[in-house]
Order: structure tokens, then C-alpha cells, then sequence
């Protein structure tokens, strides 16, 4: 069997901001509509084993670990009133949800994509959500996460944007194992992190490509072995 996790926070923003564009006046609801549709969609291309992570709250424990980190300070109510309708429709729907509230939805997408992972039992685990902090969880072929944004040609719902480990190396030249590394070294603004002055995607590349992490790079330059950066 397959499991099919789901970014409910995502998707819903996915949504409102696609219904933004296809209609001037969308009609009330319509962002919560278009998640159930994508739901619906999923299960009609054969997903059997769904759980839809949201961030009933989105400040979590990390605003108190970093002063600029995300809030819904500025966040469209018409998106924020809307989580906790999305999720009692996905539960009506019969939808396994997780309402996130001390910790985010990623946290619970990162920690069912590994009890799944590990079992036996489970073919492989799709990950749906464009968020690049899951990309450390994606593991060869059997963890994978899914873009929605960029589907393939031909391809159903559930395999339209698959980013394997192969992927996770082509697009960020780290393996997922890196990838926080990465991301604290070049920052991610959807979170509110500006990453380390003087570090941009390449040199973080370059060197975590040859470290693995933060900790196991040379504290002076003279001794990193990494050509060009020199």
C-alpha cells in the first residue's frame, strides 16, 4: 500500500490564491471547495491511505526559539477563518486530519512520513506539499514528496510532481540529509529566517555537498577542501 500525506495549510493557500486568479469575486468557501475537490481527486486516482496535516494555529514553539519566525501577523482571514472549516469538512469527508496547534503541520507530515516508512507493510510513502523543509524526510524512491504546482503531462494526481532523492540532489545539490543545513545556512523567508550573511544556495551547496553538516565544516576557510571556494 501507498500513504498520501497531505500539507492541509499548503494546500488551502494553494487553493485560495488558484481561485484569486480564476475568479475576481470567488464565491465564500471556496478555497476549503478546492482542497475537498484535490481530496477527492487523490482518493479517485486510487489513494487508500490519507492523512491531511493543518496548522490550526500557526505560531508554534518556534516563535519563542527565533523572534522573526512566521505568524499569522498579515495573514488573509478569508484563508485563516477558513482552516478550521477545511478541517471539519475533510473529517466529515472521512479524512484522517491532524489539527496542529503547539507544533506544525511539517512536524506531523515529518513524523507520520517516518512511522510509515517504517512499515513493512507500506510500499512507498508520497508526501504532498511544495514546503523544502520536507525535503529531508524524502528517502531514495520510497519517501517522496509531490508538487502539486507541476504536474506532468499525462500523469494522475498522484504522480504528477514526484521529487525522489535524485530530485532532492538535482534542485537544491544536497541530499536530503542536508537539507537543514542548507536552509539555515541560505534562510527560507516563507518562515521568516534570513540564513547566515554571505551564504547564498551555491556556496552552501558546494560545501554541505562535502560536509553533510554545519558542524563538520571547517571553522576556517584555509581548511575547507572545497574547489573554488578557496
Amino acid at each position: 500500500m501507498k500513504v498520501h500525506l497531505v500539507d492541509g495549510t499548503y494546500e488551502l493557500f494553494r487553493q485560495h490564491f488558484g481561485q484569486a486568479v480564476r475568479s475576481s469575486d470567488p464565491v465564500p468557501w471556496a478555497a476549503t471547495t478546492g482542497v475537498l475537490n484535490s481530496t477527492l481527486q487523490l482518493l479517485s486516482d486510487g489513494a487508500t491511505h490519507l492523512g491531511v496535516a493543518s496548522d490550526h494555529a500557526i505560531e508554534s514553539f518556534r516563535n519563542d526559539l527565533w523572534h522573526g519566525y512566521k505568524t499569522s501577523e498579515g495573514m488573509d482571514p478569508v484563508v485563516k477563518d477558513q482552516i478550521p472549516v477545511m478541517e471539519r469538512a475533510l473529517v466529515a469527508l472521512g479524512v484522517t486530519v491532524w489539527p496542529m496547534v503547539e507544533f506544525e503541520a511539517d512536524d506531523a507530515l515529518a513524523s507520520a512520513a517516518a512511522v510509515a516508512d517504517a512499515h513493512g507493510g507500506v510500499e512507498q510513502v508520497v508526501i504532498l506539499t511544495a514546503d523544502k523543509d520536507l525535503g529531508q524526510c524524502v528517502k531514495g524512491r520510497r519517501v517522496v514528496q509531490v508538487d502539486r504546482r507541476k504536474p506532468r503531462p499525462g500523469a494522475t494526481a498522484n504522480e504528477s510532481g514526484v521529487i525522489d532523492e535524485h530530485g532532492v540532489i538535482a534542485k537544491f545539490g544536497v541530499p536530503p540529509s542536508s537539507i537543514a543545513d542548507y536552509l539555515g545556512l541560505v534562510g527560507d523567508s516563507s518562515d521568516g529566517f534570513p540564513g547566515v550573511s554571505g551564504w547564498g544556495a551555491k556556496s552552501a551547496a558546494a560545501v554541505l555537498a562535502r560536509y553533510g553538516s554545519i558542524e563538520n565544516i571547517p571553522l576556517t576557510v584555509e581548511e575547507w577542501d572545497v574547489p573554488g571556494l578557496r
